[in-house]
């Protein structure tokens, strides 16, 4: 049995896709690009996809992961085209590696956010984000299916700032071109989960700083963070670098 792990995008008005909207989606691509998928067992076979960490909905991302079975070889690069053919533009897999190493949810362990905060000016947005950084803790409400729940999300925040428009990433989500502050997110994976929303909700508290419009939210990387350097790397680059050692050996 093969199994290909692939990264996909949510862009532009498909971030509002629900994680169960983007299922049905990938498995009538699969039946469509002819993949030769392993099933479960049981009365009611499913394919063998493992999906790690999926983004909030209504938030765009360039970095989503997803792991399939298959019961005959493909190659991956061929793989990857055949799918994204199949999906709606927005929906897009952009990198497959067979899968050589195991572990690929555990290599998740922070993702890169920008925030696009319209209406917001930068001073105030530095301002805010002095503040966040600066305090020890950050208290934040949330609702959850047990009932409104609260936490502190400051531990899980390695890295918080402003960017200049020169500092954009090309890749992030934006939805207009009215200059705004831009805010760039490190977070740590953590139970309870710290979202880009929850980093917003303690701006608010630590500086009262209240965009007028919701925030454009792009994940632009998850992977293993390194806790020397603060970077976020790439969780497929074992995989990569476990085949290159087979194909040189």
């Amino acid at each position: 049995m093969q199994r290909i792990r692939l990264r996909y995008t949510k862009r532009g008005r498909l971030r509002f896709t629900s994680h169960r909207d983007f299922q049905r989606a990938f498995e009538r691509a699969l039946r469509r690009a002819e993949v030769p998928m392993a099933y479960s067992a049981g009365f009611t076979p499913h394919p063998k996809v493992s999906y790690a960490n999926a983004a909030p909905t209504g938030t765009g991302s360039e970095a989503e992961y997803l792991e399939i079975a298959l019961t005959a070889a493909r190659e991956p690069e061929t793989l990857r085209a055949l799918l994204d053919e199949s999906l709606p533009a927005g929906l897009d897999i952009v990198d497959a590696v067979e899968a050589r190493t195991s572990g690929l949810a555990d290599r998740l362990t922070a993702s890169v956010w920008e925030l696009r905060l319209d209406g917001v000016d930068p001073v105030d947005a530095e301002r805010a984000v002095q503040a966040f950084q600066a305090a020890e803790s950050v208290e934040v409400q949330r609702m959850t299916k047990n009932g409104m729940r609260t936490f502190d999300a400051r531990p899980a925040v390695v890295h918080l700032a402003t960017l200049r428009e020169t500092q954009q990433s090309e890749a992030a989500d934006r939805p207009t071109d009215r200059p705004c502050a831009i805010l760039r997110l490190v977070v740590r994976h953590v139970t309870p989960a710290v979202r880009p929303d929850d980093v917003l909700s303690g701006l608010r508290a630590v500086a009262d700083l209240a965009p007028p419009v919701p925030a454009a939210v792009t994940r632009l990387a998850q992977g293993l963070l390194d806790e020397e350097t603060g970077a976020v790397t790439d969780p497929l680059a074992p995989d990569r670098e476990a085949a290159e050692a087979l194909t040189t050996a």
